[in-house]
């Protein structure tokens, strides 16, 4: 949530934010004007219960020298009924203003490319080297039906389409890769582990900024309560409504299953895993002071690129625009891996700085070194997610025998299985 003293102060810098973000700028005008009402009530509601005050004492006056009240009492009734309707229409404004501002989004950092989609994003820098065949390389699908470790139709059959089924070795592999990437982030990057719920409250999806932008793609259960679409809703709300007094920066990880419906993406890479409505993730959040914040925006890409390299496999970082940055994030960096069965590139980390976006709407601050209380910066990062990990292994680790050599880094993980083959 942007603060309002922003936007009172520097609405040309909010309509241009808005503009480049692909919103609406004419949406300050409305929340000044809301703003305006609701103060100028105020002060109106201020100036009668002075007002009110003031008379009251002269009552008190009057009725201890034996004087007639009875006028003054009517119409300070008449006041005090003012007041209650008052007191209403501000909280109707309030209300109002409140939800407006929860649709604005973060505004986007001054570094970040200005465009309208993802055709304007920009390339940062690649890594590794794209596999070359001496055979037609197969995709994930066909890859997972012959080694027997994907049952998408049985899937379909106990769930829909978009939740995957592993057997076997693909079972093993994702749960070695959840832990590969858990130990790397705990005992190389400094992260604390923890073990979040995967179901959150309004009030928790709120804070992060998923609701109520995006609430045709979460699922939404029973007693007020969501499925997680990603861990970084629970982490980073374990500090919700907090002075944290931990020193900054805190820095955590976490596994999850997450779910998203997707309501926005029917048609759009539905095939395999690609895209699914439940996946698996290892999430990366920090907690930290403003001025390091883009600092550990870096380093926090470093963390997630760290895994890649360590599974060799080909990738490329992406800076995103305005226009493609998500709701919340002031800055974003994409991580996608090459998929030769796809020949393309498939997104499995973002690793986004948040500022005090989050923070203000989910009310986590820290106390600075002279006392004062601020908002903390947040960020998170995807360390990284499943299933398109797993696509990119199988796609780039295929040998023209069919069989998959998986990377080293797994491999001890794996009970030393270095090879997936037909049974």
């Amino acid at each position: 949530m942007l603060d309002i003293k922003r936007l009172r102060e520097c609405p040309e810098e909010i309509r241009e934010g808005l503009t480049k973000k692909g919103g609406a700028p004419e949406l300050v005008d409305e929340i000044l004007s809301l703003d305006e009402e609701r103060r100028s009530t105020l002060t109106e509601v201020e100036q009668l219960k002075s007002h009110r005050n003031t008379s009251s004492k002269q009552i008190g006056t009057l009725k201890r020298e034996g004087q007639d009240t009875s006028e003054l009492e009517a119409a300070m009734r008449e006041v005090g009924q003012k007041i209650s309707e008052l007191d209403d229409v501000v909280r109707d404004i309030s209300k109002k203003l409140g939800d407006l501002l929860l649709t604005v989004p973060n505004m986007p950092h001054h570094s970040t490319p200005v465009g309208h989609d993802e055709s304007a994003n920009r390339e940062v820098r690649t890594w590794g080297s794209i596999p070359e065949f001496s055979f037609e390389p197969k995709d994930h699908i066909a890859l997972g039906e012959t080694l027997k470790i994907l049952d998408l139709p049985r899937a379909a059959r106990m769930s829909s389409s978009g939740f995957p089924l592993l057997v076997g070795l693909g079972s093993r592999l994702q749960r070695s890769l959840i832990q590969f990437m858990l130990d790397i982030h705990v005992d190389k990057h400094g992260y604390r582990e923890v073990w979040p719920p995967i179901l959150c409250n309004t009030g928790a999806m709120t804070g992060t900024g998923q609701l109520p932008k995006m609430a045709e793609d979460m699922y939404h259960c029973t007693d007020d309560l969501w499925l997680a679409p990603t861990a970084e809703v629970p982490v980073t709300n374990i500090y919700r409504e907090e002075i944290i007094e931990e020193e900054l920066p805190i820095f955590l990880t976490a596994y999850s299953a997450c779910f998203r419906r997707e309501a926005g993406a029917a048609g759009k890479d539905t095939r395999g895993l690609i895209r699914v409505h439940q996946f698996d993730k290892v999430e990366m959040v920090k907690f930290v002071e403003p001025n390091a914040s883009y600092r550990e925006l870096e380093q926090l890409l470093g963390n997630a690129e760290d895994i890649l390299q360590r599974l060799n496999l080909p990738y490329r970082v992406l800076e995103l625009c305005s226009g493609d940055l998500s709701f919340a994030a002031a800055k974003c960096y994409d991580i996608e891996l090459w998929a030769p069965g796809q020949q393309g590139w498939l997104e499995v980390s973002s690793c986004s700085n948040f500022e005090d976006f989050q923070a203000r709407r989910a009310a986590i601050r820290y106390r600075n070194h002279d006392g004062q209380v601020n908002f903390v910066h947040t960020l998170n990062g995807s360390g990284v997610a499943l299933p398109r990990l797993v696509i990119a292994i199988l796609e780039n680790g295929q040998q023209e025998d069919g069989s998959i050599l998986l990377p080293e880094a797994i491999v001890p993980y794996m009970g030393g299985i270095d090879r997936i083959v037909a049974p």
